[in-house]
């Protein structure tokens, strides 16, 4: 009995509308971020197997972009208005943190002398910009309790509620990544950027894009809504388009002619 060439027309089909997926190697993630504060704001995150890129606002308002490169550990913060980009690499994490360890512990100090009210006010502040209060021991661990499901655009979702201490300062809604159509690996690099910045900000590495693992990390999956409270301050981001797309290796580069400048813009 031979081939059923009746059926090659459908074969063909769908061995089309399958190639795209398995030959697009890179993610692409658009998010939608909304805060008391201001307008919300649509950026795109583009990850590749050893790269990430993601899109934001200067202060100013002016169109930004983080290029990560996974092997080199070095991240690229550009600026494309005024054409200039800073270079961060592991090494002046590891002398930044070095540096803000040591300029704390001179700010404690400091804050033994004032008086209780002033020492009180201080430790706030400290703490709405995710810094440690009047302890120099290691921040609390940002734990995770799962509280139910909740329903971001067309996916149902696995909602947890962060918190460090007894203070509750984030939430997640997760959903498995096959059901957007990856795996875990996928999304290997986002890993490597939230470790990349837990040296230098162990409190805030907590708001970078990453996957779950269980135990791990506190929860499970790929999170399409992230909340994020600071003070009085909510911010909100969800996803919105998640899709396979592959990348020219430009994508995660800084252009050509882009001036550098000292990381934070502080002149040598």
């Amino acid at each position: 009995m031979g081939f059923p060439f009746r059926s090659l027309p459908v074969l063909v089909a769908a061995w089309l509308l399958a190639w795209p997926m398995a030959a697009a190697a890179g993610t692409l993630i658009v998010e939608k971020t909304t805060a008391a504060d201001g307008p919300a704001r649509t950026h795109q995150i583009q990850i590749e197997k050893d790269w990430m890129r993601a899109e934001h606002d200067t202060p100013s308002g002016e169109k930004g972009a983080f290029a990560f490169d996974g092997v080199k550990q070095v991240i690229w913060i550009i600026n494309y208005e005024k054409k200039t980009y800073s270079e961060m690499t592991k090494a002046d994490v590891e002398g930044m943190s070095h540096q803000m360890t040591e300029a704390m512990g001179r700010m404690q100090e400091h804050m033994k002398s004032l008086p209780p009210d002033q020492r009180a006010r201080m430790e706030e502040m400290l703490k709405g910009r995710g810094m440690p209060g009047s302890a120099p021991a290691p921040a609390p661990r940002l734990t995770y309790r799962k509280v139910g499901t909740d329903v971001v655009g067309r996916w149902t979702c696995d909602k947890y509620e962060g918190y460090r201490d007894s203070q509750k300062v984030s939430e997640l809604c997760t959903v498995d990544p096959k059901v957007l159509g990856f795996v875990e690996a996928d999304f290997d690099v986002a890993r490597k950027l939230a470790e990349f910045f837990k040296q230098l900000m162990p409190q805030n590495a907590d708001n970078v894009f990453s996957v779950g693992k269980g135990e791990d990390q506190g929860f499970s999956g790929v999170p399409i809504r992230r909340v994020f409270f600071v003070g009085q301050r909510r911010t909100v981001t969800e996803t919105t388009e998640v899709s396979r797309q592959s990348f020219p290796p430009s994508t995660f580069e800084v252009p050509s002619g882009f001036r550098k400048q000292p990381f934070g813009g502080r002149q040598p």
